[in-house]
């Protein structure tokens, strides 16, 4: 397990419905700044059908309360009075907010009423499905887990690479020369971990150090302003750990990478790599070498169990036709000397 230097997980207890607003469906408080302030203490949404028929005994109240188009044509085929009992019965229980799906219309009277009970309403104008797909991973994604790691997180070859080790021992330098090759800085110095349901990873910088970058004698540079927008990301899925030591020659370290060894973050196991310090080691090519070693074995192919496995069968195939052989892998040069 490396020495990873990692915050205690971090939990949402609760979110205000402003912070909902910049969800990408469009929302639009109908009510002003009327509930805005209001805490939202659970992910899941709720369908308020039975609620508005007047069963309320189990009505989670608690949850955003999303109105669809069976709502809102069971409130249009009451009478007025039954509209606004309805609606009141709903406003009554101090819920957040409810959202207004598929952009209906709603009758000036019921906003009156939200606004008196303190309940935001929002309309958007995507249908129900959308609408629940879209606020149920926004709001998953407030109430995630979230840690923060010492390392840098950069994106190799497609593959996320989360370098960790000591300080100073070069993981901003190793980030630095990959984003010169043309691989894209996600974070340095802090990598904020935000688990995405259940076995996601997601990694991004501090909204104050984004993409700067702390270079030991040299100072802090902008990566963004330095190389471009190609050589950033603002997100990235965390696949692979490298932590990075002092070579240890009294240590052993993983020869054949037939022996897999995982770090657990937020009850997700990441693949790891001890990679070893020593100098004149290029530790920028064997970092792309591994982002393509893990694209390998995620497409089927690993390399240490082929091998493996040809040792194994020329092993038996020795045993059983034991003498002299020409174990060259070209055995006829064909006159070519070059």
């Amino acid at each position: 397990m490396p020495n990873l230097r990692i915050s205690a997980p971090n939990v949402r207890s609760s979110v205000s419905v402003r912070e909902l607003l910049p969800c990408p469906i469009g929302l639009v408080p109908l009510t002003g700044e009327v509930g805005l302030d209001n805490n939202i203490s659970e992910k899941s949404l709720h369908r308020p059908q039975l609620a508005l028929a007047g069963y309320t005994e189990f009505f989670t109240h608690y949850r955003v309360q999303l109105f669809g188009n069976t709502e809102f044509f069971y409130l249009k085929s009451l009478s007025r009075d039954g509209r606004l009992a309805a609606f009141r019965n709903i406003c009554a229980f101090s819920v957040p907010c409810i959202v207004l799906a598929n952009g209906h219309d709603i009758e000036p009277e019921l906003v009156e009423l939200a606004r008196e009970h303190n309940v935001a309403l929002l309309s958007t104008h995507v249908d129900t499905t959308r609408a629940i797909s879209v606020l149920s991973e926004f709001l998953d994604d407030q109430f995630a887990s979230q840690v923060n790691v010492h390392g840098s997180l950069v994106d190799v070859y497609g593959v996320g690479i989360l370098f960790t080790g000591s300080s100073g021992i070069g993981k901003s330098e190793i980030a630095l020369d990959l984003v010169e090759r043309g691989h894209r800085l996600v974070a340095d110095d802090i990598v904020v971990l935000t688990k995405k349901r259940e076995r996601v990873l997601m990694g991004t910088g501090t909204s104050l150090v984004k993409h700067f970058m702390e270079i030991r004698g040299l100072g802090v540079i902008d990566v963004r302003q330095m190389f471009g927008i190609r050589a950033i990301r603002f997100q990235k899925r965390l696949e692979i750990i490298v932590e990075l030591e002092i070579f240890d020659p009294s240590r052993e370290y993983n020869r054949t990478g037939l022996d897999e060894t995982t770090t657990t973050l937020l009850d997700i196991d990441v693949p790891t790599v001890r990679l070893p310090i020593i100098p004149g080691k290029n530790i920028t090519v064997i970092s792309e070498t591994i982002a393509l070693n893990y694209l390998l074995k995620t497409y089927g192919y690993n390399a240490s169990k082929v091998f493996s496995e040809r040792l194994i069968d020329e092993i038996e195939r020795k045993r059983a036709a034991p003498g002299t052989t020409d174990d060259r892998h070209v055995t006829d040069f064909q006159a070519d000397d070059e």
